[in-house]
């Protein structure tokens, strides 16, 4: 099973994605792409020359829409397979205030939650990041 650890930092180049833990309106944004009937986190990799904010933020309007929104960074977080390879990414918060029609990506369509729900894409990743946005919130 994969674990996931949170960092204060690691080499800015070894930050491969951005996950964007979403509210609107209070509740939780989860994305649910074309071929799956699961949910997730927005999110995804960082394109060549991108600066990790800017991932962040171009995940955050491809996967939902998002057309304004205040962006806080969480942490570092890592996520280590059984055989000890580790990726890192960053872990974002966002306060969506408005959105677009959704891109037409890979996303079907964004469903708006008052908890995490059940049927998660990730649910050995997802739900450890979304606790900790929820603590960094408490703080």
């Amino acid at each position: 099973m994969r674990q996931v650890l949170f960092y204060d930092s690691v080499d800015d180049d070894a930050l491969k994605f951005a996950v964007i833990a979403s509210r609107h309106d209070g509740k939780w944004v989860f994305c649910r792409k074309k071929e799956r009937n699961t949910y997730e986190i927005p999110g995804g990799h960082r394109e060549n020359g991108e600066n990790i904010e800017a991932t962040a933020r171009r995940e955050l309007y491809e996967e939902t829409g998002a057309a304004r929104f205040r962006l806080t960074p969480v942490c570092v977080y890592g996520v280590r397979e059984e055989s000890g390879e580790e990726e890192f990414g960053m872990l974002y918060f966002a306060e969506i205030q408005e959105f677009f029609a959704l891109p037409d990506y890979e996303m079907e369509r964004i469903d708006f939650f008052e908890s995490v729900p059940a049927d998660l894409s990730y649910p050995d990743i997802q739900p450890a990041l979304l606790q900790r946005v929820q603590e960094s919130l408490q703080d």
